[in-house]
């Protein structure tokens, strides 16, 4: 006796008409969205940046400043930084500069120019 057989010749036909009709329906589908772009920040508005804020910056010679303080190492050496930060943190400790969890603010924010390598922006970064 022979073992039976599933015959998938109706189920190849099926498939291959769902995929004709999803292939003429998927173009008419509208694809477009509308997203609000946000317009070019007024001048006169613009906000001061918080002091106690800390923006490490890489100029475009590799060299590191944090806010006013310049001449802080380079990406390749930070050594200059980290101590500059560290004393930075010891003076908030000191000073009682807590933020709402009862810890001292560490956030530091890096900037870096748009044709900056991302691998510099990464080594700057990582400890």
């Amino acid at each position: 006796m022979s073992s039976p057989k599933i015959n998938v010749t109706p189920l190849i036909d099926v498939l291959l008409v769902l995929l004709i009709i999803f292939m003429v329906v998927a173009p008419l589908r509208p694809s477009s969205f509308q997203a609000k772009i946000p317009s070019e920040p007024d001048p006169s508005q613009r906000a001061d940046p918080n002091p106690d804020a800390l923006v490490v910056l890489i100029e475009r010679d590799l060299s590191l400043s944090v806010n006013e303080h310049t001449n802080l190492g380079t990406i390749d050496d930070s050594s200059q930084l980290t101590q500059h930060l560290k004393s930075i943190f010891e003076q908030r400790l000191a000073n009682g500069d807590f933020d709402e969890y009862g810890k001292v603010r560490k956030v530091v924010f890096i900037r870096a120019r748009r044709n900056l390598g991302y691998g510099n922006v990464v080594k700057l970064s990582m400890p």
